[in-house]
């Protein structure tokens, strides 16, 4: 584990997070009006958000050097990876209650903001305890091999979102229209306030990105307890995730062996903070961002070439100029 130390001024954090709002508005009024996003749209904003999350690396080049540059870098990395595997059950959750394509982006939008608020949650108090608790490493690091381990062997068990024991608790506590209203959430029935379908897909969005969070934060936690850091790692992956979800869609069928390189990646965190907390010491960040980097790319460059030919459905998803109807008629 990475324990670099450096004092950020509160003008610092007030910065990031304005610049955070700032860009989750710009993003909000771009898509006002519930288009459905297209993949050469989706390509141009993930670029935007890669690059800007990119661009904060240099940021911290400049004002602290290579090595909070390059912690920075292994934390975004390794988010950034762990998202994708997000982006699969997003994906599953808008299939299973079949929401319509233009109200998907929405629901993302709200999902990251809790996910974010979940984050920073979880990166205070995992950073406390690992450096209140010696013993936390062991913990934190056990728990993200058993999770690597789950991941890599259990990809084909089925997830059920309804079954979701929070969206169960949300349908108890407040009354649920079963239908979609158009882009609300919520609505008046004879007078009483009525969640509605789509609340209900916010929910099990929410809930299965909390269980996300857990793991990423506490990888990243693997490389660096630096609040700063790894708050800032956390929420510049985090913000490109819808972009992510409308560019992937159509490919994750190809991504057949992406799991395992993202098992490799818990478990190689997991042995990592271990290994802080014993004579070893902590693994120097080349190393960890050549393991992160190298992973990535074989597994994906493995799932391309074993589903080479298989078709996609980025063909039967609407470009930017073409009525979701139409493409669908194809």
């Amino acid at each position: 584990m990475n324990d670099l130390s450096f004092a950020v001024p509160l003008w610092m954090w007030a910065a990031v997070t304005v610049g955070i709002g700032v860009m989750l508005a710009v993003d909000l009024l771009a898509h006002r009006d519930n288009h459905v996003i297209g993949f050469r749209e989706a390509a141009v904003w993930s670029g935007i958000w890669i690059a800007i999350g990119l661009g904060f690396g240099l940021v911290l080049l400049a004002w602290q050097g290579g090595e909070a540059s390059s912690t920075y870098y292994a934390g975004y990395l390794i988010e950034k990876a762990l998202s994708i595997d997000n982006v699969f059950v997003f994906a599953l959750v808008f299939s299973f209650f079949a929401v319509p394509d233009a109200y998907q982006h929405k629901v993302l939008f709200w999902g990251v903001i809790g996910a974010l608020a979940a984050r920073l949650v979880f990166i205070f108090t995992g950073a406390e305890l690992l450096r209140v608790f010696f013993w936390t490493a062991y913990l934190f690091g056990a728990f993200l091999i058993w999770t690597g381990w789950r991941m890599a062997f259990s990809k084909d068990e089925e997830v059920h979102p309804d079954r979701n024991p929070v969206v169960r608790l949300v349908k108890k506590i407040i009354p649920t229209d079963p239908k979609f209203h158009g882009d609300k959430f919520f609505l008046r029935v004879n007078g009483k306030r009525v969640a509605t379908l789509l609340f209900v897909v916010l929910v099990a969005v929410e809930a299965t990105d909390l269980i996300f969070a857990v793991d990423s934060v506490a990888a990243v936690l693997a490389i660096t307890t630096n609040t700063f850091l790894v708050w800032t790692a956390n929420a510049f992956a985090v913000l490109g995730l819808r972009s992510l979800y409308f560019c992937l869609a159509g490919l994750l069928r190809r991504f057949t062996y992406l799991h395992y390189g993202l098992a490799v990646l818990l478990a190689f965190a997991g042995i990592k903070l271990i290994l802080s907390e014993t004579p070893v010491g902590k693994l120097p960040i080349p190393l960890t961002l050549g393991v992160i980097a190298g992973t990535i790319t074989v597994s994906i460059a493995w799932s391309l070439v074993a589903t080479r030919g298989q078709a996609t459905d980025t063909d039967d998803r609407p470009t930017d100029t073409e009525p979701a109807g139409n493409a669908r008629r194809r």
